[in-house]
């Protein structure tokens, strides 16, 4: 039954990939939360199957002409050299204290979100 589980994880993080919101966001904590997988062995699934996933995203978005090649290097080189820094410490870090730092953010993604969609719906005034 563990592999229906993990079978759903993998389509909900596809999901929001194919839709560039980032799989990583739920299946992280689905992996943790629901599954009991550990902190860096979630993160390790997750980025095994980005690979792929980011491959055939990339493909289609390129082929569609919405790769912008002069923004991506900008993008790509301090975005690559941050995750390789970032695993170094991970990898070090207490998986207690790892979970409490994802978790921060996501919170903080969440209430980022919340507040920008508060904002555009007082903007065009369903609320007063």
């Amino acid at each position: 039954m563990r592999w229906l589980w993990l079978l759903s994880v993998g389509l909900l993080g596809g999901v929001l990939a194919g839709l560039g919101m980032g799989g990583g966001t739920l299946t992280i904590p689905l992996l943790v939360l629901a599954l009991g997988v550990g902190q860096i062995e979630a993160q390790t699934v997750n980025l095994v199957a980005f690979l792929p996933t980011g491959c055939g995203v990339l493909f289609l978005h390129a082929k569609n002409g919405f790769v912008v090649l002069k923004d991506l290097l900008f993008v790509m080189l301090p975005a690559t050299l941050f995750a390789i820094a970032s695993s170094l410490f991970a990898v070090r870090v207490d998986a207690f204290v790892l979970r409490r730092v994802f978790g921060g953010f996501l919170v903080l993604v969440g209430m980022a979100s919340l507040v920008t969609r508060f904002a555009k719906i007082v903007k065009i005034g369903y609320l007063h």
